[in-house]
């Protein structure tokens, strides 16, 4: 339930266009990757326990199909999306790994995350927080090809949750240091932003008119050290049964940056 009631600004401090969604998802349909060497782009998500990244996968699933659809997530599995053509998958994959969580020891290490950054995760992977990866185990793969590098690295936070403890902070400064390193680019979805604010519940178009929200954002961008313009609130698919076109334009006007971004790096490689 929601408390609170936010006050909204007069205009939007970011524009989108809202139900237009015919030539974002059109866009998506005929993506290709530039590099003829990477067959899809791989995009990693990464964020604290209860963020929304399985969630957002199957909200991605869900917009891109036009239907409600379910995947489970285990493990270090590539998730594709299927085209309307059975057999048929778009060029962009998603990888989630189990949440960062705070203390040492728990939750996934940010040493694995480093090395699945680099592409030497191999499918199927469970990761343990007291037990790294390391060369010489199965999973390990020595020769990654720029196909199992991952071209975008994307945060995951929930707009509703309450303030980040400093060692989970401290972990994601870690991973986007070493993605940085490596020149991969950078982005953050903030989830549940329903939840977060009266107004934006009321309808989602408040979402770049909500004081409440544009704050939490901020907050985060001076936190974390990514940019305002690479950080894109949604709202994840969780207990609809249809579809809703606000949703869908919040959902794929972020995978349209996400793909754009994970697509520049990998036609350098």
């Amino acid at each position: 339930m929601i408390l609170f009631f936010f006050a909204v600004l007069r205009n939007p401090w970011r524009e989108i266009s809202w139900g237009d969604i015919t030539g974002e998802r059109s866009y998506v349909k005929d993506f290709q990757p530039q590099n003829d060497d990477v067959r899809h782009i791989r995009v990693l998500l990464y964020g604290p326990v209860g963020a929304g990244k399985s969630s957002f996968i199957n909200s991605v699933s869900n917009v891109l199909r036009g239907r409600m659809t379910n995947s489970a997530l285990v493990s270090y599995e590539t998730h594709k999306i299927q085209k309307e053509n059975r057999g048929n998958y778009y060029p962009f994959v998603f990888n989630d790994i189990m949440g960062l969580e705070d203390g040492a020891g728990r939750g996934v290490s940010t040493h694995d995350i480093k090395l699945a950054l680099m592409g030497h995760v191999k499918e199927g992977y469970k990761f343990n927080p007291v037990s790294p990866l390391s060369a010489g185990d199965p999973f390990y793969n020595s020769s990654p090809s720029p196909d199992d590098r991952v071209h975008v690295l994307v945060c995951v936070h929930s707009a509703n949750s309450a303030e980040m403890k400093s060692s989970v902070l401290q972990k994601m400064r870690e991973i986007r240091e070493s993605a940085s390193d490596l020149g991969i680019p950078q982005l953050a979805v903030v989830t549940k932003i329903d939840e977060a604010c009266g107004e934006t519940d009321n309808s989602l178009k408040n979402v770049y008119k909500s004081k409440h929200l544009k704050k939490k954002m901020t907050d985060f961008s001076s936190s974390l050290g990514i940019p305002m313009n690479c950080i894109l609130p949604i709202k994840n698919y969780s207990k609809e049964t249809c579809m809703n076109v606000d949703v869908d334009t919040l959902i794929l006007s972020a995978l349209r940056l996400i793909i754009d971004f994970g697509d520049d790096y990998a036609d350098k490689l």
